[in-house]
């Protein structure tokens, strides 16, 4: 199978954002894959989608000043960058090594990897998923297959199941599992033929309203305001690349809902934080004013919960006409599964990533990164930037949507390294140590990957640390 080079990647990126393939005279990049033990070409996508992100800042840049600037990038950081919650680091851990459990438990660090979290094999010899992470999934899970809290108890609960009916009763109970399947068996499956009708990502004009030509300001984003209604990696990472280019990103959480604080620490970075509860009038109308304000709107709620609170594109578009609003799920807007709850090691499983993966292995094992959140978070802030470009040119609201799934199908069409990569050692921290910065904060002396991308007029930087759930009030600063 032909492998693409990142060149090749950015310029199928460019191609389906309908963005001028002349910017990448732009950028220069180097290196190349393999980065990671894995035959995917992860550096490589990395560096598209990162690329992609670095050219739309420039982009804005010259709409601003009328300047341009050189962009810059390395396939390694890019290959780092999409595993960058691995080699976060709080105050004294001096670990070294890319911090999870190990390649078949999946790619979560100890701290927000439950521990019936994995793999487990049903009576007719498939394999199965089981995302608990967040209690009420556990509980849920825990329900059907009426057994303790205990990986043993588990594993034998589900070895009495067909794995593909325990898939389909989760999925109607709403819970986070997959079946690990094939390249074959996804390929005829309903929602795979349902992503195989999408492009990697969307960008549609969905209301009139004037031009909002770029004023002046020191950076690419300046001066852009962003509500981000997200969790996890994907969507939280769409925000803090928006905040790396100088926006002002408001992460809007609420206090009954679960979170993973490792990640709120290394996805927070450069954002205010505010609580708001949308299960009240008081909540929904505090968005609402914040919305008013506002120049983007991310959220990746599962389908339809947005809209029920009253925030749905359409919504939004009338609440603040020329919003670019962004949709981020798990499995694609159309399909019997675009309703269905996922992540990103759920979404390897089911489009046959971890099964191709696995190889000649026992046990199966995914990927090593989570290349569907960081891909398609970067792709996020991508589109969101080209869609702020048009609206500085010709006006308008815009509907922004992605997903794992499409991610995962773009991914495929990549290609394959060719060479045997057994011999390629998984990146310690020590290894990437001077892709990485410390910085200060409420939580204190972290640890994390930096910016990626080179901008040779506006470096990209996190005016702000990043600090916990909830600390700032629900207004936007001066």
């Amino acid at each position: 199978m032909n492998c693409y080079s990142a060149e090749d990647t950015l310029a199928d990126i460019l191609s389906v954002v309908g963005t001028d393939r002349g910017l990448m005279e732009r950028i220069q990049i180097t290196g190349a894959d393999p980065i990671l033990p894995s035959k995917f070409l992860i550096g490589t996508a990395g560096a598209g989608v990162i690329g992609a992100a670095g050219l739309a800042a420039s982009e804005l840049w010259r709409l601003r000043t009328g300047l341009i600037q050189d962009v810059s990038l390395n396939v390694r950081a890019a290959a780092i960058g999409m595993r960058a919650s691995l080699y976060f680091r709080k105050n004294s851990d001096t670990s070294t090594e890319p911090m999870r459990a190990n390649m078949q438990a999946g790619l979560s660090t100890k701290e927000w990897w439950s521990p019936v979290s994995g793999f487990y094999q049903g009576k007719d010899g498939a394999w199965i998923q089981l995302h608990c992470n967040f209690p009420h999934h556990a509980a849920g899970v825990l329900k059907i297959l009426e057994c303790a809290n205990e990986k043993a108890a588990v594993a034998a609960a589900v070895s009495t199941w067909d794995i593909a009916e325990l898939e389909a009763v989760c999925s109607d109970a709403a819970m986070a599992v997959a079946m690990v399947r094939s390249n074959e068996e996804w390929a005829k499956h309903p929602q795979s033929i349902a992503v195989d009708g999408l492009p990697l990502i969307e960008i549609e004009r969905i209301g009139d309203s004037p031009a909002e030509p770029f004023e002046d300001g020191e950076r690419p984003l300046s001066g852009i305001r962003a509500l981000d209604l997200t969790r996890v990696i994907a969507g939280p990472m769409c925000g803090r690349t928006l905040a790396e280019h100088g926006a002002d990103v408001m992460r809007v959480s609420a206090a009954h809902l679960p979170s993973i604080e490792t990640l709120v620490m290394d996805t927070g970075t450069g954002k205010l934080s505010t609580h708001i509860d949308l299960r009240n009038d008081a909540g929904r109308e505090t968005l609402r004013t914040l919305t008013r304000d506002a120049d983007i709107f991310v959220q990746g709620y599962r389908p339809g919960g947005l809209s029920a609170a009253g925030f749905s594109p359409e919504d939004v578009a009338a609440i603040r006409p020329g919003v670019i609003y962004v949709t981020i799920n798990a499995y694609g807007r159309e399909g019997p599964w675009s309703k269905k709850r996922g992540y990103d090691s759920l979404v390897q499983c089911c489009t046959g990533l971890v099964h191709e993966e696995t190889g000649d292995c026992d046990i199966p094992r995914h990927l090593p990164a989570q290349v569907l959140d960081y891909v398609t978070g970067y792709l996020a802030a991508s589109g969101i930037m080209t869609a702020l470009a048009r609206r500085a040119e010709d006006g308008g609201s815009y509907h922004v949507q992605l997903s794992l799934c499409q991610t995962a199908h773009w991914l495929k069409r990549l290609g394959r390294i060719s060479e045997d990569v057994s011999g390629i050692s998984d990146p310690s921290l020590a290894d990437v140590i001077d892709l990485t910065m410390q910085s200060d904060s409420p939580f204190g002396r972290l640890r994390h990957v930096a910016p990626i991308v080179g901008l040779s007029e506006t470096p990209p930087y996190w005016a702000r640390s990043v600090v916990p759930l909830g600390s700032h009030e629900a207004v936007w600063p001066d």
